[in-house]
């Protein structure tokens, strides 16, 4: 068997420009939590060994935990070899961390934590820049941005030569009314420049790519509308259950886990228009205008553009899992809801009568994220033999999640009888065209906020436009409104199947 001839790739190294960082220290609230462990440390990590990172850089961790700098760091090291097990670097890296020990609500801890920053930023001559990181429970917000703004560790842009930056994990609020409260104590502290909303899926290599897809490919653009496209799904499914996050779940749902903020973002991303540049306000204001077109979900007939359900006990990959009211830590009466699915329209020139099916939960069969955009049927079939129901439609597919990648199918004629037709794949995989792993989203996002970047950070408009239009379900959910247990492993409830094939298509499973 011939070997197939190599992907060529030509790579514009004159655009492949990282933009400079300057010298800056990063705090992490939450610093004993699971996200740093897995995450943050990591991709500093990460940051380091690709010498991305300045030379005046150092990381201090901040919890309740009653733990000294050795400790955090044999922590820090424990997690960076489950990750990078043949890593060289550690110790180097390990020497730029330190730990705080204090109380979030303690005005005490928090000026023992603004002379702890004046000694190391003396030490590794860091200019005063810092990053704040909140990766504690969102109900600590609040509080902590207060205390930042009371201990004087936040100050306005105008003030000073040096910076202060801040990163805020999701959930932006439980809803809109929240999301309000919370940014207007944000803003009393911070100026919206200095403010960082962090959503990790607008750092993943696929979503970014997007933009390259559409707007570097004249190939693509012209057909970016509703003359070719009949419609788009979007698809966000776990095989993994509640697992350790009972407590926030039955607060939230994966409608606010994971629409409010994932999908929204990735709907933006697929339907804006080009802005007039890539800069952050042109580019966040387009995903505005998206949001801003959304058509309102009626009150009188939500069930006809969405539904919802909960996992059941079932099988995945043949292990015998729980119902979701038997996990532990959740209510045996719970009526939170572990899946959902919306129909959604987008009321302008280029989108209108084009359906948008979202969809999005746990324990379901496979674990995958995946935008696909479905072309319209041909028209009408020339081949005598071949009816037009034998057509199937284009299908470009944007994997996110597990392999990051893209695909493209299309009819061609398979070898043999005259009229033999083929569905071809083409496809194109990260891992295997570019010989490399994609770099973790926080990695990028990260290096963005030392940058100063806020393109692929979200906006305090979109998240409260975000929450208006979730508004009237989140209300008739909170109702004794319908709630489908479909058994884990599935693709989830009925419902869903009922939603999209009263319109005549079908989820894409595979």
């Amino acid at each position: 068997m011939e070997a197939k001839a190599p992907v060529k790739i030509i790579t514009h190294d004159r655009l492949c420009v990282e933009k400079a960082v300057d010298p800056c220290g990063v705090v992490i609230f939450g610093a004993s939590g699971d996200l740093t462990q897995r995450k943050l440390l990591p991709a500093l990590f990460n940051l380091y060994r690709s010498k991305l990172l300045p030379k005046g850089f150092y990381v201090i961790g901040f919890a309740r935990s009653s733990w000294e700098d050795a400790r955090f760091r044999e922590e820090a090291l424990a997690a960076l070899k489950k990750v990078q097990p043949k890593a060289t670097e550690y110790q180097d890296f390990l020497s730029h961390l330190y730990y705080q020990a204090g109380d979030y609500h303690g005005q005490a801890s928090l000026k023992a934590l603004a002379e702890r920053l004046r000694q190391l930023d003396e030490k590794h001559q860091s200019g005063g820049n810092v990053i704040f990181y909140l990766a504690t429970p969102p109900s600590l917000y609040c509080d902590l941005v207060r205390g930042l703004r009371a201990a004087g560790l936040v100050r306005p842009p105008l003030d000073s030569k040096s910076w202060t930056r801040a990163i805020i994990e999701k959930p932006f609020g439980h809803n809109l009314e929240s999301a309000r409260a919370l940014s207007k104590e944000v803003h009393q502290a911070l100026d919206e420049t200095q403010i960082y909303l962090i959503d990790h899926y607008l750092g993943k290599e696929t979503v970014q790519n997007i933009l390259f897809l559409r707007f570097a490919n004249a190939i693509f653009e012209p057909l970016w509308n509703r003359r070719y496209i009949d419609h788009i799904q979007i698809t966000v499914a776990e095989k993994l259950g509640v697992e350790h996050r009972a407590g926030y779940y039955e607060q939230a749902g994966v409608l606010r886990d994971v629409f409010q903020n994932h999908m929204f973002q990735l709907l933006s991303l697929v339907a804006m228009e080009p802005p007039v540049r890539f800069d952050a306000s042109y580019y966040r204001d387009e995903k505005v205008k998206v949001l801003k077109s959304i058509r309102p979900l009626p009150p009188k007939r939500i069930q006809e553009f969405a539904c919802r359900g909960q996992y059941g006990e079932g099988e995945i990959e043949g292990v015998k899992v729980p119902a979701y009211r038997a996990e532990e830590g959740i209510l045996p009466t719970s009526r939170i809801e572990t899946f959902a699915a919306l129909k959604l329209y987008i009321d302008n020139w280029r989108w209108q009568g084009v359906p948008f099916y979202l969809r999005s939960g746990k324990r379901l069969k496979s674990h995958k994220t995946e935008i696909a955009v479905q072309f319209k049927s041909v028209p009408h079939s020339m081949f005598e033999t071949l009816g037009i129901d034998q057509f199937p439609p284009n299908v470009l597919s944007l994997r996110i999640q597990p392999d990051e990648g893209i695909s493209l199918n299309f009819e061609g004629k398979h070898p043999g009888p005259k009229f033999c037709m083929a569905t071809i794949r083409l496809e194109f995989a990260y891992r295997d065209i570019f010989n490399e792993v994609a770099p973790e989203s926080y990695e990028r996002l990260l290096l963005d906020c030392m940058q100063g970047d806020q393109t692929l950070f979200v906006r305090e408009d979109m998240v409260n436009l975000s929450w208006s239009l979730l508004g009237n379900l989140l209300d008739f959910w909170n109702k004794d409104s319908e709630l489908e247990v479909y058994p884990a492993g599935s693709w989830g409830p009925l419902c869903s199947n009922r939603l999209i094939e009263k319109d005549n298509r079908s989820w894409r499973n595979g």
